[in-house]
């Protein structure tokens, strides 16, 4: 059972707008996963090997959400809010406690544009709630002639292969669900691409896999797509870096010595790798004539 606790603050202004995300602020309204992703950045914290076990409801974030978006609102302060940036919005949990429901009609009510980031199906639920916010979100200043879309929703995939999946994400949506519910919100008109983060090396960003993952989401309407490659962190048992090598020695074993070879004395993959990488994406973006951002996909819906 989760833990149900008490926050000050739940509307997080970044520093600075990361040009990806374009994440103005930032809402958790759970805190951990029960996703359960062996390679999440957030491993090695705190909250130990099984992100379940740690979850947290923060039961009074609508009424400190509300103050906080009252505030910046009246100062006319808008700004994309991310919805979330370390945990997915759509747990499990939220079947139960609809705190991202609850948040997306404070939102609405203030007009707030909002970025989604999710692994889950469960966005289709909300769908009333993101056709509001897109016609009424008032944009930030500075972003009002790149795009004009209030809803920007996201759809984190790591493979499009559902034993892969569940392998490494064992508690998310399968991949084949999570593009149904992508194809459903491409449908209803949103700003809807993939975030491609971390692919993984030598499983999902293999050349025949690349091609899979860009032919696919191509032909399923994706308006963007974001790769990026894996970092993963820490020695002990609960750390991204030893599940991961748990993991491969246990379904990918013939993986083995290469990931010690990358892994062992780096959180990165070693920079070789990563310019590799990141020329095929730039193959692979030109090819399949997909944008790789988000204001570059919004311009070209803008016409």
């Amino acid at each position: 059972m989760p833990k149900e606790v008490e926050v000050k603050s739940v509307l997080n202004k970044t520093k600075k707008r990361d040009s990806w995300f374009l994440d103005d602020y930032t809402v958790n309204m759970y805190s951990s996963c029960s996703f359960n992703c062996l390679y999440c950045y957030i491993r090695g914290s705190k909250y130990g090997s099984n992100l379940e076990q740690s979850l947290s409801v923060k039961i009074n974030a609508i009424e400190i959400l509300e103050r906080q978006l009252h505030n910046r609102a009246k100062k006319g302060q808008y700004g994309y809010i991310v919805l979330s940036s370390a945990t997915d919005p759509y747990l499990q949990i939220e079947e139960k406690y609809q705190l991202t429901r609850a948040a997306l009609e404070l939102i609405a009510k203030y007009k707030f544009p909002v970025h989604i980031i999710t692994k889950s199906d469960m966005i289709v639920r909300d769908f009333d709630l993101l056709h509001q916010i897109n016609k009424t979100a008032i944009l930030p200043t500075d972003l009002q002639n790149k795009i004009n879309q209030g809803v920007i929703t996201s759809f984190s995939f790591s493979t499009l292969d559902d034993t892969v999946g569940k392998i490494f994400e064992p508690g998310a949506t399968s991949p084949t669900d999570r593009l149904a519910a992508m194809d459903q919100t491409i449908k209803e008109g949103f700003l809807t691409g993939v975030s491609m983060m971390p692919l993984i090396p030598y499983i999902s960003d293999t050349a025949a896999n690349l091609q899979l993952l860009f032919s696919t989401f191509k032909e399923h309407g994706a308006h963007y797509l974001l790769p990026a490659t894996i970092t993963l962190f820490g020695n002990t048992k609960a750390d991204s870096r030893v599940l991961m090598m748990n993991a491969i020695a246990k379904h990918y074993p013939q993986l083995l010595d290469r990931y010690k070879k990358l892994f062992s004395y780096n959180t990165e993959l070693p920079e070789y790798y990563r310019v590799a990488f990141y020329k095929k994406m730039k193959e692979l973006h030109q090819e399949y004539n997909i944008p790789n951002s988000i204001l570059q996909a919004a311009a070209l819906l803008k016409g």
